[in-house]
């Protein structure tokens, strides 16, 4: 005979709602969310942009400044809707980053950060030349796209609970 345990950590946030009444009142009426409601569409935007000016590069090898701006700009927001995100989760939950409602997000959302930060890095560094960066550009923007839907899921459950 088998017995499977639950892991305990997993166990709450598989029944917790995304927000409980007190979370989704406080979640209403803090302007953060109206901050990352704005942030994050402009950083989908500037998302699709790059990834079409980092694609035409590898295929023609033009156009490498704007391509390199452009990732740069990128992270830039993502810094700010990171920061903005984990000052509106402290608001809303109580600490500032891995709520039960958010972990999967969060924990995502810190490699999306760590490839991007590593282009950064290799691009001031200039550890490496100008395809590999592209490379690791795509890298970060595939991590990112996971992690963009990963919020639309929750954005959606929330709306069902509601």
């Amino acid at each position: 005979m088998s017995v499977v345990v639950a892991n305990p950590s997993q166990t709450p946030a598989a029944r917790r709602p995304v927000y409980t009444a007190a979370e989704r009142a406080r979640r209403d009426s803090t302007p953060w969310t109206l901050v990352q409601g704005v942030l994050a569409p402009v950083q989908f935007l500037v998302f699709i942009v790059s990834a079409a000016l980092v694609l035409r590069y590898l295929v023609t090898g033009d156009g490498y400044a704007v391509a390199t701006v452009s990732v740069v700009a990128k992270t830039v927001i993502l810094y700010a809707i990171m920061v903005t995100g984990a000052i509106w989760e402290k608001v809303v939950f109580g600490q500032y980053l891995m709520h039960p409602s958010f972990y999967w997000e969060d924990a995502v959302s810190f490699a999306v950060i760590a490839l991007h930060t590593a282009y950064l890095v290799a691009l001031f560094g200039g550890f490496v030349g100008p395809v590999a960066l592209m490379w690791i550009a795509l890298a970060a923007y595939g991590i990112y796209v996971v992690n963009a839907v990963q919020f639309v899921g929750k954005m959606r459950q929330a709306r069902a609970e509601a």
